[in-house]
């Protein structure tokens, strides 16, 4: 199969990409872009990038023509704009979490995907996860019965040094994206409708920034063509908790609760008062063998990274979003997370945060689709 060659913008959490992508039998090049000339050095060097696929500017860097496809792994608030930019370059695009920050941008990028023709994917690693897949194939292979409930949460203190400062006081369901994908891909369904309460009073320096009061966020979804409810609660500040990303699913043959505690393990509900607590195997999919090491729970290139210190390496799922961004270019077909799905997910999230707002209003997600 014909290879494609690859650009990583943003090389904080983005560097966590780079072997990754070098490894993989279907990518040839790989260029990186940093706006720190030290930075690209020293990344460049130690992956040993050619000097002239190494950018500080990322509109140079979107005029390489050798270049099938750009991964933006930058600041929130440039992910649309840059998301725009790669597609209207005619570059196939993959864009980590959220896809944006308003429902005018995600708008723009559903149209841009479409005039361009190349492919789109939201790098959400929640529903790659070792932890998702093992809940996922529970469901798919019918042991889980029917879905009757769905929660999710991301508890996270961004307080903690090494945060930008963009983050001070951000929404929180701006940025609910891990809560909310797994309450919908595991089924394959859409946000129909949200209603969201906020809960309790983050400190008034924080809320300035973006005039966002809230502590917790819970938004409550409708999830379209189907009877099962979803609920996902986000914190950002002023809320004590060990990072959390949680992800419970309520079956009527099996249920399982995401670890309350870091490696505590899941708890799996089989029946009557049964309870065992389990450990779940890293999940190889159909990964080349090539990047079936990068599941692994010590394969992280950077531990001192704050994402993952809070973020527990993301549950093996970088190796998984690589190869389905690829195989879907390669394949010439639409990624899991193309711009529709990750629209609505995106959606649910800022939406939500405006039912808080609003004090539970119920609000419809906008068809991305029409």
């Amino acid at each position: 199969m014909e290879k494609i060659s690859v650009g990583i913008a943003g090389l904080g959490f983005g560097k966590e990409f780079i072997g990754i992508y070098q490894d993989h039998p279907l990518v040839d090049k790989v260029a990186i872009c940093t706006r720190n000339p030290d930075t690209l050095k020293k990344i460049g060097d130690e992956f040993k990038i050619p000097p002239w696929l190494r950018y500080t500017d990322y509109e140079e860097m979107l005029k390489n023509d050798e270049l099938d496809a750009i991964h933006i792994v930058t600041p929130i608030l440039l992910h649309a704009k840059q998301t725009l930019a790669a597609l209207q370059a005619g570059k196939h695009t993959a864009c980590t979490v959220p896809m944006g920050t308003s429902i005018d941008e995600l708008k723009q990028i559903v149209a841009a995907k479409k005039a361009s023709g190349k492919v789109y994917m939201m790098m959400e690693t929640a529903v790659y996860t070792r932890e998702f897949l093992y809940v996922k194939s529970l469901y798919e292979s019918g042991k889980l019965g029917r879905i009757q409930f769905l929660r999710g949460s991301h508890m996270q203190d961004m307080g903690l040094e090494g945060w930008p400062d963009y983050w001070l006081g951000f929404p929180p369901m701006h940025y609910g994206t891990h809560a909310i994908s797994p309450l919908l891909c595991i089924d394959g369904k859409l946000a129909e409708y949200v209603i969201g309460h906020g809960s309790g009073r983050i400190s008034p320096e924080l809320v300035a920034r973006y005039n966002s009061p809230f502590a917790v966020e819970t938004v409550t979804i409708k999830r379209k063509d189907s009877d099962v409810m979803a609920e996902a609660t986000r914190s950002l500040y002023d809320t004590v908790r060990q990072y959390r990303e949680s992800f419970d699913v309520y079956g009527s043959k099996m249920s399982v609760e995401w670890e309350q505690i870091q490696d505590e393990g899941a708890c799996l509900f089989e029946g009557g008062e049964s309870a065992r607590r389990i450990t779940v195997p890293d999940a190889y999919g159909n990964l080349p063998e090539e990047i079936i090491p990068y599941t692994k729970r010590e394969q992280v290139v950077d531990k001192d990274h704050v994402s993952f210190i809070q973020g527990a390496g993301h549950g093996g799922s970088h190796p998984h979003l690589v190869h389905e961004f690829v195989t879907a270019i390669v394949e010439g077909r639409d990624s899991a997370l193309d711009a529709v799905v990750s629209a609505n997910i995106t959606a649910a999230g800022i939406l939500g945060h405006q039912s808080c707002m609003e004090g539970g209003s119920k609000i419809y997600i906008p068809d991305f689709d029409a």
